[in-house]
């Protein structure tokens, strides 16, 4: 038989505080490395030693993210641009931002974003692997840009209509144009889950690394590792290319690229794009490439926000990140019908509000029971109910304590003091059959009704 467990009864709870500490993100801490062969060799992975490295976001909202929508104006992006700088922080949790540079929008977005003089997050460009596309980054003067180098054989031969090595001609071709320039190339291998990895990506990023060898670090070749279908994975044991945790390693270790030149790029076609750009994270991407709200091409990016989250939870503290801009950036892009669903994580309209009676109850008494975390200092999100025939009296009373603002106080509303109000939500669907939720407006009337002196003296809903 396994080993047996008693019971401990205790006379204080374990809220095990010391991983949920509810003023920050839950927090993440790894037990044990673990080790496999790869090409004959034992690899150690130490996700906590990767943790504690300078691992950080690139943002490319204004490049991937608008390949999913109508184009933002120069001002919405100068905007977004600079709620990007203040989310990040002083110390660069968010360190770069990618721009197009094909139209006078473009351009005029990327020069009015450099007047505000931010040092973070650093704007670089983008641009196809071709010697034409590159007079633009000189034009503007950018210190790094990154261009596609489609690695896949989907792409050079079904799309690029090239061999292998006429693919890798002109991408070298490129990238010595850009270190002749004293522009710092940025290789983004698309569909890198996908390609033929011996055959073409080690020849190919080893023959940049060799390029790199005698460089000054601020031109040394940085490669974007793109997993452009959502193909990746970030189980132990399965092989690369598919391995987040291999490629990385091949990276490294076959071809001399360190952590710091590499980065991840992911998609969300088989919902892994979060875990999966985590886990380039931990096995030796320093960073992370998202987009504000997960908006991308097809089914979207790493969302940047929850990368932040996650990487909060790993560090332990917020790092110089202020996130209430999380909610500030989410209410300007609803502003410019940006669209958000209500129950999106962080910034959906209800993302941390509750229905079911039993969950209000729990709110009611500690609302650490059902509030994922501190969301009111963290996001200016107090946890809420919405208010149907399931939510019960224990829910209308959060609800009127937080439209009053008496939660905590001596006037905190007791049940007792709602039982009109009750009768009246459940009147409307048991009497009069209705199948909506009861809208703000119509508690407020009830609260008005029933407990006007109250209203009065907190000055509710002015």
């Amino acid at each position: 038989m396994s080993t047996q467990y008693p019971l401990q009864d205790v006379a204080e709870p374990n809220l095990v505080d010391d991983i949920f500490p509810y003023s920050i993100p839950p927090l993440i801490g790894f037990e044990a490395k673990w080790t496999e062969e790869i090409e004959g060799k034992q690899v150690t992975f130490d996700p906590a030693a990767r943790a504690a490295a300078d691992i950080h976001v690139t943002d490319t909202t204004f490049r991937d993210g608008q390949q999913a929508r109508p184009p933002y104006t120069v001002e919405q992006q100068v905007k977004l641009y600079e709620m990007l700088s203040k989310l990040g922080g002083p110390n660069g949790v968010i360190r770069q931002t990618e721009f197009f540079l094909y139209t006078k929008n473009d351009r005029e977005a990327l020069d009015k974003c450099r007047e505000l003089g931010l040092k973070f997050p650093e704007i670089t460009g983008w641009i196809r692997a071709v010697k034409g596309d590159f007079r633009l980054v000189k034009e503007a003067g950018l210190k790094e840009s990154g261009m596609l180098t489609s690695s896949s054989d989907y792409h050079i031969f079904h799309k690029q209509k090239q061999t292998r090595q006429q693919a890798m001609d002109q991408y070298l071709g490129v990238v010595d144009a850009a270190l002749e320039a004293n522009v710092r190339p940025r290789c983004h291998l698309e569909d890198v889950t996908r390609a033929d990895w011996k055959g073409f990506v080690l020849p190919f990023v080893q023959k940049l690394s060799r390029l790199s060898e005698d460089l000054p670090d601020h031109l040394k070749v940085k490669i974007r590792l793109c997993d452009t279908m959502g193909f990746g994975l970030g189980y132990p044991n399965v092989p690369a290319p598919r391995s987040i945790a291999k490629l990385c390693w091949y990276m490294t270790e076959e071809c001399g690229i360190p952590p710091e030149r590499l980065e991840w790029h992911g998609h969300n076609d088989f919902h892994k794009v979060h875990i999966n750009g985590v886990s380039a994270w931990l096995y030796g991407c320093n960073a992370l490439n998202g987009t504000l709200f997960g908006y991308g091409e097809r089914t979207g990016n790493p969302p940047l926000e929850g990368a932040l989250m996650e990487f909060i939870a790993l560090k332990g503290c917020l790092c110089g990140l202020e996130t209430r801009m999380i909610t500030e950036i989410a209410r300007y892009m609803r502003s410019i019908r940006f669209p958000i669903p209500d129950n999106y994580p962080f910034v959906g309209k209800h993302f941390n509000t509750t229905r079911a009676g039993i969950h209000a109850g729990g709110l009611r008494r500690d609302e650490r029971i059902y509030n994922i975390m501190d969301t009111t200092e963290l996001l200016n999100r107090p946890p809420g109910v919405a208010i149907t025939d399931k939510t019960g009296t224990d829910g209308i009373a959060v609800w009127v304590n937080e439209f009053l603002g008496t939660r905590g106080t001596p006037d905190e509303v007791k049940l007792t003091q709602i039982v009109q109000i009750q009768k009246w939500v459940m009147d409307q669907y048991n009497v009069h059959g209705r199948l909506t939720a009861i809208s703000d407006e119509e508690l407020e009337e009830q609260v008005r009704t029933h407990l006007p002196d109250l209203v009065t003296k907190y000055n509710a809903g002015r």
